[in-house]
């Protein structure tokens, strides 16, 4: 990952975590990091444990950010939880998996679209 992207990232996931707090969330971790990979955002909605992933991207030039999001991204992101919870000694009701999706368009600002139960 290049310092650019890195730093677009790190913005993101800033813009991301107070998106969430606006919307009601509690942020419980962020970036949390295991030899494995890392969680972007891990909050409370209510009495539901989420783990997020945030994506930002430039534009929809690749694709929709959501759709890097699939199959061993997925697997990592739950065995990730599973580390977390254990770590952490927390207890829920539910647990969920969200994607933020932030896409920079030129001067209207980001697009920021919360998707919740995403996988």
């Amino acid at each position: 990952m290049t310092k650019v992207s890195s730093a677009l990232g790190r913005w993101g996931e800033t813009l991301a975590a107070q998106h969430l707090v606006a919307n009601g969330m509690v942020l419980l971790d962020r970036n949390w990091r295991s030899a494995t990979g890392e969680i972007d955002i891990i909050a409370r909605d209510g009495d539901t444990l989420v783990f997020c992933e945030v994506k930002t991207r430039r534009g929809n030039a690749f694709g929709d950010p959501a759709e890097a999001v699939v199959g061993p991204k997925e697997q990592r992101l739950r065995a990730l939880a599973g580390q977390w919870l254990a770590r952490s000694g927390l207890r829920a009701r539910e647990v969920r998996f969200d994607v933020v999706k932030i896409v920079i368009n030129g001067r209207s600002g980001p697009d920021i679209d919360h998707v919740r139960g995403a996988f």
